[in-house]
């Protein structure tokens, strides 16, 4: 059963996470009052809001909504009780979920592990009864200030071999002011929707003959490559050196490292003749059979790989979004191999160099440490040992965290480092794993200095996650006004008359010579008419040259912002932009509507 990653447990104590359980209630008793034939599917709080899931009849229309609004405001002005109803047997509740033809409910009714009990419990407010282990207001008009939001499609169980079920969202909040300020930063998220700016700033888009893997324009690869710089940069003053890997590798490597019986589902599986192979979903196996190619010794080590190799990632279709979920992908990886009494100081380093990596854009990170999953491979030993390894780093560090129980990959526990962008929406970015799994399976020696063998440990992280999605959030926290150093063009040089032209083209070129990314308006519109259609484009700096400028080899920039100065020299201008563009500044800042 796939989950999704924002759903709140029910039974969770915390206030706005049982309001938003309790919408979810009113709301699915409000639709069957429209419509009373409809099968529930599931209704969990989620981050910022609810949704529930339903088998209807017909598609929802916006009036709809209107409607199913309208009931849930009805039921908060009476005042129902929420209230714990009844404790079923599994085998009753099932034959009366049947009875009242709600297949998905017995499903789930089904699926419940033996462990929780042999009985299921319902709730109850007014007339609408529902399975549920609780997690609610005491009534109905303790719900704050809500609202529906929109609908979507569903697969049930998020499998698409499942029936398409009719998602609808809403959002509920303690106050109006809580309300008005997220339904004000869902609008803003509108305008920054990274899709709709790739288009709209000739970055990248996407075409149905390659699904889910983006097509990045000039202007989106001088971001890529920017990029890319200061990650090689940053893994160059680690000490890592780079490394590139194959991406079809047969499936033996795919059995050893554990990812064929635990990731294959995720995999681009191809039949190859006489083999079977897959695209590569990660890097680590490969970077392995690399450490394997020589007799290393403890001298050696450790022995950082950065590996920014192409992969594939099967992933379905109703989990995809834009540069956030994509099906190829590059990520900026790191592998170290170290001896055992190393590990402390590859996780200090690691965590090092995220916080360099972040600060050029702004970025304040924090932590959380996940924890061993149900589905994993060692023994609880091995466990115990790597949580509080990372434990004890983290606390060294000082850099804020928090528990993820069960959160772990399935070969050991890892840190995973979170961002709140300038929406305030929390992204999973960098994980660092301390691993001792992967060198047992592939039986990785290193010469000791006692002559016998030993095991070395892999430290896996990747900083940007990958470079797509990251370049979805950036989009996004800066909308579009990327800071001049990341900017695809930097600078864009608009001469008043065509008898500037040339000093116009003296200029840029000596921009270019200075590694700065520029180009001439020579276009026989007005000046302003290029200006308002720079500033558009989101250049951070545009510069204006007339008679004064070409007389005094001087130039007058202009900022995105708004600020301007006359006559400047040039040598000065492309010295400063130079400077800030090495130092990578967060500079122009975005205006308020980006």
């Amino acid at each position: 059963m796939t989950i999704d990653p924002d759903e709140i447990a029910q039974g969770s104590a915390d206030h706005l996470a049982a309001m938003r359980h309790s919408a979810a209630h009113m709301m699915a008793a409000a639709v069957l009052e429209l419509f009373p034939d409809a099968k529930l599917g599931i209704g969990p709080a989620i981050r910022d809001g609810f949704y529930y899931d339903f088998d209807l009849p017909r598609p929802l229309t916006p009036a709809d909504l209107e409607q199913i609004e309208a009931g849930m405001r009805r039921q908060q002005a009476k005042g129902l009780a929420f209230e714990h109803s009844r404790d079923v047997p599994r085998a009753e509740a099932i034959a009366e979920l049947r009875g009242r033809g709600q297949p998905f409910k017995v499903e789930i009714v089904e699926d419940l592990d033996p462990a929780q009990g042999p009985t299921v419990s319902f709730y109850r407010h007014g007339t609408f009864e529902d399975l549920c282990r609780g997690g609610h207001l005491e009534s109905t008009k303790d719900l704050g200030a809500f609202k529906l939001l929109n609908t979507a499609g569903a697969y049930w169980r998020g499998d698409e071999t499942r029936p398409m079920l009719q998602r609808i969202y809403g959002t509920a909040w303690d106050t109006q002011a809580d309300l008005d300020r997220h339904l004000w930063r869902l609008e803003e998220a509108k305008k920054r929707d990274h899709r709709k700016l790739g288009r709209e700033l000739d970055l990248f888009t996407f075409h149905p003959e390659s699904p889910a893997a983006p097509f990045l324009h000039p202007k989106g690869m001088a971001i890529w490559r920017a990029l890319e710089d200061w990650s090689l940069e940053v893994r160059r003053s680690g000490g890592f050196s780079e490394v590139r890997t194959p991406s079809l590798v047969r499936k033996e490597l795919w059995e050893t490292s554990g990812h064929w019986a635990n990731y294959q589902d995720n995999m681009f599986v191809m039949d190859d003749y006489d083999h079977v192979s897959g695209l590569k979903p990660m890097n680590c196996p490969e970077e392995i059979l690399i450490y394997r190619t020589r007799a290393r010794s403890y001298r050696d080590l450790p022995i950082r790989f950065s590996d920014y190799s192409v992969l594939f990632r099967r992933e379905r279709t109703g989990v995809l979004a834009g540069m956030f979920r994509v099906r190829q992908l590059t990520q900026d990886d790191s592998h170290v191999f170290c001896r055992e009494d190393q590990v402390d100081d590859e996780l200090r380093l690691a965590l090092s160099l995220v916080r360099r990596q972040y600060a050029p854009f702004g970025f304040e990170p924090r932590a959380k440490l996940a924890t061993r999953p149900e589905k994993r491979i060692g023994s609880d030993e091995f466990w115990e040992r790597a949580e509080e390894q990372l434990r004890v780093i983290l606390d060294g560090d000082g850099m804020p965290y928090a528990l993820d129980p069960g959160g772990g990959a399935f070969y050991g526990p890892k840190i995973d480092i979170f961002i709140e962008d300038a929406l305030g929406r929390e992204w999973q970015m960098a994980t660092i794993q301390a691993d001792y799994q992967l060198p047992q399976r592939f039986d990785l020696e290193y010469r000791a200095a006692d002559g016998g063998f030993e095991r070395p440990v892999v430290v896996h992280y990747a900083i940007y996650g990958s470079f797509e999605r990251f370049i979805g959030i950036i989009t996004e926290e800066y909308a579009g006004a990327f800071p001049l150093w990341l900017a695809p063009v930097q600078v864009v040089v608009v001469p008043i008359a065509d008898r500037h032209l040339d000093y116009a083209e003296s200029v840029r070129s000596a921009l270019a010579a200075a590694g700065l990314r520029a180009e001439v308006d020579a276009r026989s519109e007005r000046m302003q008419a290029k200006l308002r259609e720079a500033q558009e484009a989101k250049v951070p700096v545009m510069v204006v040259v007339g008679d004064r400028d070409v007389e005094a080899g001087a130039v007058s920039p202009r900022l995105r912002t708004g600020e301007s100065t006359q006559g400047v020299p040039l040598t000065d201008f492309v010295a400063d932009l130079r400077a800030r563009a090495d130092a990578r500044e967060l500079w122009p800042a975005p205006t308020s509507d980006g």
